[in-house]
């Protein structure tokens, strides 16, 4: 089981149970101060059972429940915003088998003090049993309302992927104007599994062909993959579009996480932006985002937009619209290719967590001598030129170091990432 600020997450039946749920929930309740609390859930098969268990246990402990059923994360976080805490019954891209809950309070997600009094066992007080209301959302209104109405009536192609995005993202791009074609819309007839940044795509690519655009949403709806003239792109490219519009709206402050392509930041910075930069992770980039009142940014390894004016999340839905209303301006295509020349690699290789902190601080000393520059703010990132850099990063749920960079030269990156997972591995034999 893997207890984060993103979230628990388990494989149900086996280390993620009933039990679980009900001592999970118990310690959300002394969380929620409203007592008021919206809940929803994906659309895998364990998602009703544990939303059940899930509801029960907060309205034993007093807590109202606004039942939303299925819906997508970002539409759980923005209807938080309402009743003061929220509850997403989902593991986002993990597989089928897998579920878990992420925990919502203020309209944000949890941090790093509030995750203890979750995960370890608190004292409840009983009070008067909560009461269950079915609500529904105002999603699409006020995303139509931030998006606009496109032009030219763009032909878009939706992969659903079987998940929550059903019924939300498709209304949402024939709301603001587009010609839309939905696939994959049925969890057990979906080509694909839950991540589409895994996935290659092929349905979409082949079903976008002669379209504008095509986009790809993971199981639980924070998550967009675009797919433009036959290619899948990377998920840095995801965000860049979201940057560019942003920017284009009047966003000047950005956040953005430090395994971000520097393309992006190089974007921001000649409109006239600014960036800071925070660890990797939705939660580290929005916790960032509220102590500097950054207007928009996000993280680059999950395709992740966030706008917090309108949602402290990953923001697959509201972005698609964004993205899908900068199409037939020839802004789209510079952005586009702009992104384009750079190259990104994530690679990953395994050493046991016990010795995590003493091969990267091995590997500091290196980068230390071989870079002019070095930032230690999660794990060690080196800048090799202005254009080129590579970043260590332990893992926190496994057994793994990751290894990530970029350059606008692609042998070049592919050189880097072979170099730094050597120097990782000699590393790693050293202090054993």
């Amino acid at each position: 089981m893997k207890k984060t600020i993103s979230g628990i997450r388990g494989i149900f039946g086996e280390d993620l149970n009933l039990p679980d749920v009900i001592e999970f929930c118990n310690n959300f309740s002394t969380l929620i101060k409203s007592q008021k609390c919206v809940i929803g859930k994906d659309t895998r098969p364990s998602g009703s059972m544990i939303k059940n268990t899930a509801t029960a246990a907060l309205m034993q402990n007093g807590v109202d429940i606004f039942n939303l059923e299925t819906a997508p994360t970002p539409v759980i976080f923005r209807e938080a915003r309402n009743y003061g805490a929220g509850l997403i019954i989902s593991s986002s891209h993990n597989p089928i088998e897998w579920n878990g809950m992420k925990f919502i309070i203020e309209g944000r997600g949890i941090n790093e003090s509030e995750l203890p009094q979750i995960i370890e066992h608190q004292e409840t007080l009983k009070s008067k049993s909560g009461i269950e209301h079915d609500v529904s959302s105002s999603y699409i209104d006020d995303a139509e309302k931030i998006i606009g109405t496109v032009q030219n009536k763009p032909k878009v192609v939706v992969d659903i992927g079987g998940g929550a995005a059903k019924g939300f993202a498709s209304d949402l791009l024939k709301r603001i104007g587009c010609n839309v074609v939905v696939i994959n819309e049925e969890l057990e007839e979906s080509s694909r599994g839950p991540d589409p940044t895994a996935d290659n795509l092929s349905d979409l690519i082949l079903a976008s062909d002669k379209k504008d655009i095509g986009f790809a949403f993971d199981l639980d709806g924070d998550r967009l993959v675009v797919v433009r003239n036959g290619k899948k792109q990377i998920p840095d490219v995801t965000l860049g579009l979201g940057v560019a519009k942003s920017l284009e709206l009047g966003y000047k402050n950005f956040v953005l996480s430090i395994d971000t392509s520097i393309s992006i930041e190089k974007f921001i910075k000649e409109k006239g932006g600014s960036v800071q930069r925070s660890k990797v992770g939705e939660a580290n980039v929005i916790d960032l985002m509220l102590k500097t009142n950054a207007q928009a940014g996000g993280e680059g390894s999950s395709g992740g937009f966030i706008l917090p004016e309108f949602n402290y999340c990953r923001e697959g839905i509201l972005t698609s619209g964004l993205i899908a209303s900068m199409l037939g301006d020839s802004k789209f295509n510079e952005v586009l290719n702009y992104m384009e020349s750079y190259h990104q690699i994530r690679e990953k290789t395994k050493v046991d967590s016990e010795y995590h902190d003493r091969v990267i601080q091995e590997a500091s000393t290196q980068f230390s001598n071989d870079f002019s520059e070095t930032n230690n703010l999660d794990g060690i990132k080196g800048t090799i030129d202005e254009d080129s850099w590579v970043l260590i990063r332990k893992s926190n749920t496994e057994d793994i170091i990751r290894v990530s960079a970029e350059s606008n030269d692609e042998e070049k990156c592919k050189k880097i990432v072979r170099d730094t997972l050597n120097l990782v591995k000699n590393c790693y034999d050293k202090v054993r």
